[in-house]
């Protein structure tokens, strides 16, 4: 039976760690629902990743910023950015006034 869901629904009042669910997976890609309130990367942290990410953000704001350059790039709904695999990339700030949603595809 289908079942329908809601990429804005079912988001915990409390959220002490960012919300990761995966929505959907094929045999080379996985995708995903990240909910992030005030959430960010740990100091010194990097993500450096097998697989290719592709990621829009679809509610709230967030910056984001790649390995080797000061420059952050402000994300807002609707904005999405292509992320080459082992492109070290981190979250320095998402808004702690309200949820910032992403959805998230990782694909080889």
């Amino acid at each position: 039976m289908m079942s329908k869901k809601n990429i804005f629904g079912d988001i915990p009042t409390k959220l002490p760690d960012e919300l990761f669910e995966e929505i959907l997976t094929g045999k080379t890609f996985k995708m995903e629902r990240i909910v992030s309130r005030g959430h960010a990367s740990p100091d010194g942290f990097w993500c450096d990743q097998e697989e290719n990410e592709w990621v829009i953000l679809l509610q709230g704001s967030a910056n984001l910023r790649f390995a080797g350059t000061e420059e952050l790039i402000i994300l807002r709904p609707g904005d999405y950015v292509q992320i080459p695999q082992h492109d070290r990339h981190r979250i320095e700030w998402t808004d702690p006034d309200q949820e910032t949603i992403w959805l998230a595809v990782y694909y080889k």
